[in-house]
């Protein structure tokens, strides 16, 4: 870990972006305060809301194929800076008096179509930013930055909005503009140039391309399917467990602490990641995780108190990050640079996907079975995977992620 803290490049990017995440997360909670002080419509909020998500997953695929495409340095500066804008003219209009609903929405897809650019610019731009064996360390503390940035931005954005409806977006500006002049000094290799004189290029070709490439490589497909498994099990569980939690009358407070735990203890399995990876194969950090939660998550059917709920929460958190961390470096280094982005693309949008899914799960599940029984099908349902896992021939002979260098002379890119 001392390695990567000591990278300036990779320090630069990452101190800009904790503080970028941080004013997304504040905003995601003030919009649909602003839009319930201004319309008293819980509806319109979450169309607000939706249109981040919604517009971040139609842009993924095409945006994974234009981060091949472009530099990648000048694409996150160029979405930091339409953040910073419609965050800009959002505080103006709120200062006006003419703020409406459909300029949330319009600075709602610009927050969308910026982070379908910015990821997987970022994540192609790793191995690129660090040395090889600093990757494991930089998957796991960007992992980390998300979840401070995410609990930090939850806790001020009610705040801020109290203080005064402009007050959070205002944050969101500076955070952007901070980010922006931090980008600027990031020193980041340009991306191998394609040839000039090569066919033109036609960008749902090379979306296609980019989608072939991870679902005929078995390892690559077999890691996708368990990222996506994770996702979306695990957000259906957590919305079982909320409801649970209410049945049982536990205290909106000691529910906040619980929701809490879990974000500090994804921060802590994000920080020890990195040595876990160290110690243990792909495999046996992947299969270690499901198994883990498969005997970890029923246990939720006998807690009555939210602060061992929370405890368990944290315990459950700080397992998915090892894995997700093996896989991750798997993934970005047996990928050429050059399709690099297209993989941060599918990633992006079938992860989207499951995490948008598994609320609906949750949800359904809840509505169906009484809660204990919904947790018990939760966990059945990791069960399931935790067996395929356990027993698939792709993932027990994952191999050590091929040196960048050989891989990009094997592959012809």
């Amino acid at each position: 870990m001392s390695g990567i803290v000591g990278n300036r490049d990779y320090r630069l990017l990452w101190t800009g972006q904790v503080v970028s995440e941080a004013g997304f997360s504040t905003t995601t909670i003030a919009f649909p305060l602003l839009v319930l002080a201004l319309t008293g419509s819980a509806a319109q909020s979450g169309l607000v809301l939706g249109a981040v998500a919604i517009s971040q997953l139609v842009a993924g695929l095409p945006a994974g194929a234009l981060v091949d495409r472009w530099h990648r340095k000048r694409i996150m500066l160029c979405c930091e800076a339409a953040q910073a804008v419609a965050a800009g003219g959002l505080v103006l209009a709120l200062y006006w008096g003419v703020a409406d609903v459909w300029m949330l929405v319009v600075v709602a897809v610009v927050m969308g179509l910026s982070r379908a650019l910015f990821e997987p610019a970022e994540e192609a731009s790793l191995p690129r930013l660090v040395a090889e064996e600093q990757v494991p360390s930089a998957v796991a503390m960007n992992a980390a930055r998300t979840s401070a940035g995410q609990l930090s931005g939850t806790a001020l954005g009610g705040f801020l909005f109290a203080v005064g409806r402009v007050v959070p977006f205002l944050f969101d500006l500076v955070a952007h503009v901070i980010a922006f002049v931090s980008l600027l000094f990031v020193r980041l290799p340009r991306q191998a140039e394609r040839p000039a004189d090569g066919p033109p290029q036609h960008l749902g070709r090379e979306i296609v391309e980019g989608l072939r490439w991870v679902w005929s490589r078995p390892a690559l497909r077999a890691t996708v399917l368990c990222v996506v498994s994770l996702n979306l099990f695990f957000s259906a569980y957590y919305l079982v467990i909320i409801v649970l939690a209410n049945e049982r009358g536990v205290p909106a407070g000691e529910i906040g602490v619980m929701a809490a735990m879990l974000g500090a203890g994804g921060i802590l399995g994000s920080l020890a990641a990195p040595y876990l990876h160290r110690w243990l194969s792909a495999y046996g950090l992947v299969i270690g995780v499901f198994w883990a939660l498969t005997l970890l998550t029923p246990l939720a059917v006998f807690v009555h108190n939210g602060y061992v709920m929370g405890a368990l929460f944290a315990a459950i958190a700080f397992l998915p990050p090892a894995a997700n961390t093996a896989i991750a470096t798997y993934q970005l280094l047996s990928t050429p640079d050059g399709l690099r982005g297209r993989l941060g693309g599918v990633l992006g949008v079938t992860g989207g996907l499951a995490a948008a899914a598994g609320p609906a799960l949750g949800g359904w599940l809840v509505e169906a079975l009484p809660a204990a029984s919904a947790v018990l099908a939760c966990t059945g349902s990791i069960a399931v995977v935790t067996l395929v896992t356990t027993f698939s021939g792709t993932l027990r002979g994952l191999p050590a992620a091929p040196r960048v260098r050989e891989l990009e002379e094997t592959s012809g890119q």
